[in-house]
């Protein structure tokens, strides 16, 4: 038995077995990479006061590209959080909200979105004294 603070080897019987992608903590690990994703959070966000077209999400996230609003609203439709709803007209109109399902997300992410807000300057002094230590 090794003495408190020193350093010992871990044998071969206390490796764990490596964890394939079908594991239950992967799964989880996917899901919570998907809704923490910081654009999805925002996209989240915005939905969860009713649908919204292409062009009010781009207007309204500051910083994100494009290519990457497609990117996040094509996952999220794909995990099955958000809807999109083409209208046929010229140009059609397409309109995104969130599904059942995102919407009992949408009030977590309200949450976090409202904690973020209220401590972003206790962050931001946090992150410069340390920065100058």
């Amino acid at each position: 038995m090794a003495k408190e603070g020193t350093l010992t080897h871990a044998r071969h019987t206390d490796v764990r077995e490596a964890i394939g992608e079908d594991h239950p903590s992967c799964r989880l690990r996917d899901i919570l990479d998907r809704v923490g994703d910081k654009w999805s959070v925002l996209v989240m966000d915005l939905l969860g006061d009713g649908p919204k077209r292409y062009s009010e999400l781009q207007r309204a996230i500051a910083g994100i590209s494009q290519r990457m609003l497609t990117l996040t609203l094509r996952s999220l439709e794909r995990d099955g959080l958000v809807e999109r709803t083409v209208t046929p007209t010229s140009p059609p109109r397409v309109d995104y909200a969130l599904t059942p399902v995102g919407r009992t997300l949408s009030s977590q992410v309200a949450g976090l979105i409202s904690w973020a807000r209220q401590h972003r300057e206790y962050v931001a002094a946090s992150r410069a004294r340390y920065d100058a230590s």
